[in-house]
């Protein structure tokens, strides 16, 4: 195959100032093109993660004895014997009058956090946690929006030892408590509501049923965000106001604990069983991220992040981390597109100067469909748009150029929450390939993987990552002798990491995510991705959103409907299936045309905005709802028990 044209190639001038290229220099590869940096980061990962720990001057309190001790899959052991804290580096590259965090929310109102203020919160509240009883290893859980108390929260938590987890109010109090009660958390941290769309959402009631359903809480701190009153009433356990947890005048002190010691609980989206509890290390997160945030993003002081996200999605954990940089980070609590002024996200990034602006696929084709030119807003600051929660479609590409900048890296990132970062993605010195991801990010030994175990170029295969990353998880929580951690991740290729994503590595080196395996469409013996149609449907200015999947039957039949949610006004008539067909067939290829075309009233999604396709491919088949998803953990449970009726009425 012969490689595309670059939909954008490099700036000379942002790639000889860039801290990608400085790291080249530093560890004696100047001027080193991506690739020579990437196949030396995965074939010498001591070196490789040595230079990082050494380029981000890591302030250990003891030092490694070695950067791998052991490489094995599940097992590897990192820098043994050092001793450092997260929370250390998170706090210490930020002068005290610098701005650390940027609050913002969908009125366009602005608070701003100095990195002394910052210090000065944290050190409070640590010492709140403290006089709670709460030490090493204990949990802290906040219920939280996406505000400056939920970063200080972390940091607090972390600066002790403590584990920390998080997720958004959105989530019902019965959601939220399937993960929490799994940590049996000493403190919770709550906040009276949030905003979205132009609402105030009242969480008081919510924050109390959750209280009573963790029976381990010492104490519940309590924030003020929307300005509603907490009740008097009897809580279970001890409350404190926020204001009085954060406002004491304390030395901060963060304790050093090992490289692997627990620094927070990540769930998984838990549609179809309860949550699994993904457990990450101090030092792998800090490494990790560090790494993304710096070489990849090129954040560092006087930078700016503002990537719209919910606690409970992985990305907020990075958005916390931009601090690590130097950078300063924007929090924001609303709706990303709420309909008073549904650019509000580009107009407070033109107001507040940001220079990395992150989003979803979903977003953008939004705005494209709907006409929503962002470019009425100054996006000089502009240089990175990360876009990441599925794949980029190639539609988007020339809509970012036309209504962002022509200047701007669009960089379209694939990962997880389970290594808490991304697996492929751009740098400053990387071409783009409109629908492409440039390439695997450094230290990541990715590649496609055939029915054999063997590596794939040009053709699809399983995300497999050959050697480990320090962002491993160290477990799943509870699973004491680690056989679920083993068999969601190394089952299929015994000591190889297999992600659950189709995937084709390019001859030119970049990735391209089809979806996940698990959902594969499966014509006649041909694999397709449901991505590839998606992406061509909903160009279609009549459709909303779309849904595709392939139902093996018990006659031994295969089924492959495409599901259309429909704007208001458009009937699905004879025409539209026609155009509907044509679209797909010339955009993806005679073999993508569905079976039948489907008009649905919505797509259910996780709470982080992925399709559930296998979910709703089971409730086809006729699987039970309770074994097939959990209610908690959908956006729109009303939907399910629609596609089980679908389902049992097509069978029947």
């Amino acid at each position: 195959m012969t490689s595309p044209e670059p939909f954008n190639t490099p700036d000379p001038q942002t790639v000889a100032s860039s801290y990608i290229m400085d790291f080249a220099s530093h560890v004696g590869m100047p001027g080193a093109d991506y690739a020579t940096l990437h196949r030396w980061s995965v074939t010498d990962l001591e070196s490789f993660w040595g230079a990082v720990w050494g380029y981000f001057k890591i302030d250990a309190d003891t030092p490694y004895e070695r950067v791998l001790a052991e490489e094995t899959m599940p097992g590897a052991r990192w820098f043994t014997g050092a001793t450092l804290n997260y929370a250390h580096h998170a706090l210490r590259n930020l002068p005290d009058d610098a701005v650390a965090i940027v609050a913002l929310d969908e009125t366009g109102s602005c608070n701003e956090v100095t990195a002394s203020r910052l210090r000065a919160q944290v050190a409070s509240v640590a010492a709140t946690l403290r006089d709670l009883g709460v030490d090493k290893g204990h949990r802290v859980v906040g219920y939280l929006p996406n505000t400056p108390p939920a970063i200080v929260a972390l940091l607090a938590a972390a600066s002790l030892g403590a584990v920390w987890s998080v997720c958004g109010q959105d989530y019902a109090p019965k959601a939220a408590a399937d993960r929490f009660a799994q940590l049996e958390p000493t403190v919770l941290i709550a906040a009276d509501g949030y905003l979205f769309n132009g609402t105030t959402h009242d969480r008081r009631d919510a924050t109390l049923e959750l209280v009573h359903a963790l029976p381990t809480l010492k104490a519940t701190l309590l924030v003020d965000h929307v300005g509603l009153a907490w009740p008097s009433r009897a809580y279970p356990s001890l409350t404190i106001p926020w204001e009085d947890a954060s406002t004491r005048t304390e030395p901060l002190a963060c304790t050093p604990v090992p490289f692997d010691h627990p620094l927070w609980v990540v769930f998984s989206s838990g549609t179809t069983g309860p949550p699994k509890g993904i457990v990450h290390g101090h030092g792998g997160v800090l490494l990790e991220h560090l790494k993304t945030l710096g070489l990849h993003s090129d954040l560092g002081p006087g930078e700016r992040l503002l990537w719209y996200t919910t606690t409970h999605w992985m990305m907020w954990n990075l958005v916390a981390s931009t601090l690590l940089t130097g950078a300063t980070t924007c929090t924001y609590d609303g709706s990303p597109a709420p309909m008073a002024q549904p650019d509000i996200l580009w107009k407070l990034a033109a107001r507040h100067r940001v220079t990395v602006f992150g989003t979803s696929p979903q977003y953008l084709l939004g705005m494209a469909k709907f006409g929503i030119d962002p470019s009425v807003h100054d996006l000089s600051s502009i240089r990175v748009v990360g876009c990441t929660g599925s794949a980029l479609p190639a539609s988007a590409y020339p809509w970012v150029r036309r209504h962002v900048g022509e200047h701007v890296l669009l960089a379209s990132i694939s990962g997880g929450t389970d290594v808490v970062s991304g697996f492929a993605g751009s740098a400053p010195n990387t071409s783009v390939w409109a629908g492409e991801l440039s390439a695997p990010h450094l230290g990541v030994a990715l590649a496609a993987y055939d029915t054999e175990g063997y590596p794939v170029v040009d053709r699809v295969g399983e995300l497999v990552i050959t050697r480990p990353m320090p962002s491993m998880p160290l477990s799943f929580w509870n699973d004491l002798d680690g056989s679920r951690f083993r068999d969601a991740y190394f089952s299929h290729y015994p000591g190889i990491w297999r992600h659950g994503d189709w995937i084709t590595v390019t001859a030119h080196g970049s990735v391209i995510v089809h979806g996940r395996s698990d959902s594969t469409l499966n014509r006649n013996g041909v694999r397709l991705g449901s991505a590839d149609i998606h992406d061509v449907v909903e160009r279609l200015p009549e459709i909303t959103e779309a849904l595709v999947i392939g139902a093996e039957e018990a006659d031994g039949g295969y089924w492959m409907p495409l599901f259309v949610v429909l704007v208001a006004g458009t009937e699905l008539d004879d025409s539209l299936r026609d155009r509907i067909h044509e679209a797909i067939r010339s955009g993806a290829s005679p073999r993508h045309v569905p079976d039948e075309i489907l008009e649905v009233p919505g797509i259910p999604h996780t709470r982080t905005g992925k399709r559930l396709e296998v979910p709703i491919k089971r409730l086809l088949q006729g699987a039970p709802v309770d074994q097939v998803v959990n209610l908690a953990a959908v956006d729109a449970p009303g939907l399910i028990d629609y596609y089980a009726r679908l389902g049992a009425a097509r069978r029947d």
